[in-house]
């Protein structure tokens, strides 16, 4: 799709977390080209600051603007961003989630969460949450959630999901991206009519710097698939775009994107009574303090 007034993004507020640096600052990018208020959420002010002012300058926009959070993966910082968001923005068009990781040994954050759930699953529910009454008030609104095709061949286990009981990086990562499209159709559903569009996207294995965070063998074997087989951040960020701006999709929800097209996903991430039952799991877990 072309940039500016024919996407329909001018003068439209979009906020994407995890926007620094990689697939999140490859579609901040196009949001802003596109004529978008484009607001980068990143870890840490001034970086979050740089990465807005790299945007504006490739861009040539004049809004794009930032917020930064300490660690996205805690509730306080959940809720802050969600505070300052509200507070600065009198209307929000579109919420990209984004932020997530991949943590190869099991690591519980400040809330005793583990923190591969608490970033990839807990923090996009709790900013769709708490912006949801002012993206309905903003309507036509989106929430695009950025997941993946490692969901396939995993499973929920509702008694487990800070892998207390067994704990694999790569299957602990693979399972977030199952329940945050298990939370995608069911915010759809609870939304029907009444709320923002929720769909979720596989971008495709980009190269970026995911999972360098961990060292050693598993960043050096990540890098070099990303060399051989991964995709340009320009190709990564083509199907969230679409699904963020197109407005052939301007009533498709509860969706699974790869590629520009609606694919069923795994036979699990069309469980609606696992859905619901996460769903609830993450709302006593966003109350708890």
């Amino acid at each position: 799709m072309s940039a500016g007034a024919s996407s329909g993004m001018t003068g439209r507020v979009t906020v994407v977390t995890g926007a620094t640096t990689g697939l999140g600052h490859e579609i901040a990018l196009g949001l802003a080209r596109r004529g978008a208020t484009t607001v980068v959420v990143g870890r840490g002010a001034e970086r979050s600051a740089a990465a807005a002012r790299e945007i504006a300058a490739t861009s040539g926009s004049t809004t794009v603007e930032s917020v930064g959070v300490e660690d996205l993966a805690l509730r306080r910082e959940q809720r802050a961003l969600c505070d300052e968001l509200l507070r600065r923005y009198p209307r929000i068009d579109l919420l990209v989630n984004n932020a997530g990781g991949v943590f190869t040994r099991r690591e519980l954050t400040a809330d005793g969460l583990e923190r591969t759930f608490a970033l990839n699953v807990l923090a996009p529910f709790v900013l769709t949450a708490r912006l949801a009454d002012r993206l309905r008030e903003s309507g036509p609104s989106r929430v695009v959630n950025i997941s993946s095709g490692a969901h396939r061949g995993q499973r929920v286990d509702l008694a487990d999901l800070q892998g207390e009981r067994k704990f694999s990086g790569w299957s602990a990562y693979g399972r977030s991206k199952l329940e945050l499209i298990l939370l995608t159709r069911e915010y759809a559903r609870r939304f029907q009519g009444t709320g923002p569009t929720v769909n979720a996207v596989h971008p495709g294995f980009v190269r970026t710097g995911f999972a360098r965070n961990n060292g050693g063998l598993t960043a050096a074997f990540v890098r070099l698939a990303a060399w051989i087989g991964g995709r340009s951040l320009v190709r990564g960020a083509d199907t969230p775009l679409y699904v963020a701006t197109d407005p052939s999709l301007a009533n498709v929800t509860g969706e699974y994107f790869s590629d520009r097209a609606v694919r069923p996903g795994s036979p699990e991430s069309r469980d609606p009574d696992i859905a619901r039952r996460l769903f609830e799991a993450c709302e006593a877990l966003a109350r708890d303090h």
